[in-house]
């Protein structure tokens, strides 16, 4: 396996996305964002062909960039998913790429007033974008999303919230079952925070002036206060942690906050729009340190229970932790791609005598 960039079969058009959405969100984020449009061979061929598009979003702390990070005997999953296409064992859809960055390293993919309107940026602003300079088909049946951990949690709740843009997902090691995906990370907060006296607010001021992750506390202290400014932040955008800092005591208002988001929690309120779903990928790697190969468990028994069939999904797990299962991408990308297809025109003419 060669250590560098091989040429590509399709061809990634790089954007920079201004969002009006984004301008002015409480963190001082940039409002310009990099957008990727992924597509396949052949494209350029045929200018009136239209094509299924997949929305991928990454996990916390992920920006796009990180997209073409290379590691040692494996390539980054734009270059696996070309692959799929290269070879015919997918049929040919359009990728695109979405930022979701923030200062605390991830949006969690919804509105909130501590990081700004992701959710609508995404739905409302980036998809028809695409599909307005881009010959997708623009209906929900032909419009996917996939993510893994945080942004396995974005693409199981998209849809949910938004059947009328996304029409199937798949979730890797999404982050769901909070009370095995989340509570852990509370106690260690606890202990790492009596360093700073219980203030996290104290912690990220010190965060920002030094190397980040030459803490023991930072990699913790990261996830916890992103997601209470995703869950719990406070009108004016403070993100109020949903336990207490010196105790450990949960504060059940806040905690509630957080719960409402968990999608096992979120399946019966959304029954009707994922009945309505024509695929579904679930996968989580047995030996997942979040404990999401639970989670995972729950959301597939949560979807069976409230009707949704089970030959509209894929659900496994495999021996894996959480990380380094970039490898399962493209495999859900080719699955999805085919259930996304346009069903074939039938010539309903009479047979020519």
């Amino acid at each position: 396996m060669l250590p560098w960039r091989g040429e590509p079969a399709g061809r990634i058009d790089e954007h920079v996305f201004e969002s009006e959405l984004l301008r002015g969100n409480p963190l001082g984020d940039p409002h310009h964002r990099p957008l990727w449009v992924y597509l396949p061979p052949g494209y350029d061929d045929d200018p009136d062909r239209r094509y299924p598009s997949v929305y991928v979003i990454q996990g916390y702390t992920g920006h796009l960039a990180m997209w073409n990070n290379r590691t040692p005997f494996r390539r980054p999953f734009p270059e696996t998913a070309d692959e799929v296409f290269a070879r015919g064992e997918a049929p040919p859809v359009i990728v695109v790429y979405v930022d979701a960055w923030t200062a605390y390293g991830g949006s969690q993919f919804v509105d909130s007033p501590g990081t700004g309107r992701y959710h609508s940026y995404l739905c409302d602003e980036i998809v028809p974008w695409v599909d307005a300079r881009y010959r997708t088909h623009a209906g929900r049946d032909h419009r996917a999303i996939t993510g893994k951990s945080s942004g396995g949690f974005g693409a199981m709740i998209t849809p949910m919230l938004r059947p009328d843009l996304f029409g199937a997902f798949a979730t890797h090691a999404g982050d769901t079952l909070y009370e095995y995906c989340y509570l852990p990370d509370f106690s260690q907060a606890v202990r790492l925070l009596r360093a700073f006296d219980g203030d996290i607010g104290r912690w990220w001021r010190e965060f920002q002036g030094r190397t980040a992750f030459t803490h023991p506390a930072d990699e913790v202290l990261i996830g916890v206060l992103g997601c209470s400014a995703a869950f719990s932040a406070r009108a004016d955008g403070v993100p109020e942690l949903p336990f207490d800092p010196r105790t450990g005591v949960l504060r059940d208002e806040l905690w509630q906050r957080w719960l409402a988001w968990d999608p096992v929690r979120m399946v019966p309120g959304h029954a009707d729009a994922l009945r309505s779903m024509r695929a579904i990928w679930i996968d989580a790697g047995t030996r997942d340190e979040y404990n999401l190969d639970v989670g995972a468990q729950a959301f597939h028994q949560a979807l069976l229970d409230n009707g949704v069939s089970d030959d509209l999904m894929h659900f496994e797990l495999f021996d894996a932790g959480h990380g380094a299962i970039d490898y399962r991408y493209p495999v859900s990308l080719t699955w999805l791609a085919r259930r996304i297809q346009p069903a074939p025109v039938r010539d309903t003419a009479p047979p020519i005598q």
